[in-house]
């Protein structure tokens, strides 16, 4: 008897045997377990192959939120540089403008300031928000409906005083 046959011998209780070591133990039969084997390889596959869809999906999502958010921020970020005579307080709604030569400007007045005949192509009106970013004048509520929201949630969760009547 060789050195691996000795490691093949099981030492211990009959029932917590990895193979058959009785005569009554049921008959073993090879192709029934590579059949087995298949199934459970089968099985194996379509859970590791339903797992790496999800995570696909969830790359694609992310992918699709990363271009969004370097999208705004170019956005952000036009608006951002374009020229200001004046100084930008927060709160306050400014209008970009476009000069001839290309180049992008903000102005306190409005196309109904300039009597709906501004001196140059009007491209919006901006809010200056308080942490500088710009909130499109359409939707001057963006950023106070979410403070809103949070505010209460705060308060709800008895993390901030409420007023309540």
């Amino acid at each position: 008897m060789t050195d691996d046959d000795k490691a093949l011998l099981h030492r211990g209780d009959a029932r917590s045997s990895p193979y058959p070591v009785s005569r009554l133990a049921p008959a073993f039969d090879a192709p029934e377990l590579a059949a087995e084997i298949a199934r459970a390889e089968s099985m194996l596959s379509a859970r590791t192959g339903a797992k790496l869809r999800v995570i696909a999906d969830q790359i694609k999502a992310l992918q699709a939120e990363a271009r969004k958010v370097l999208d705004e921020a170019r956005e952000e970020q036009a608006l951002t540089h374009a020229e200001c005579a004046f100084k930008r307080i927060p709160g306050r709604v400014y209008h970009l403008y476009r000069r001839a030569d290309g180049r992008s400007f903000f102005s306190m007045l409005s196309p109904v300031d300039w009597r709906g005949a501004p001196p140059h192509e009007f491209l919006g009106s901006y809010r200056l928000e308080v942490d500088y970013s710009w909130t499109p004048a359409e939707q001057p509520d963006q950023h106070d409906a979410t403070g809103a929201l949070v505010g209460e949630l705060l308060r709800i969760g008895g993390l901030r005083g409420g007023d309540d009547d």
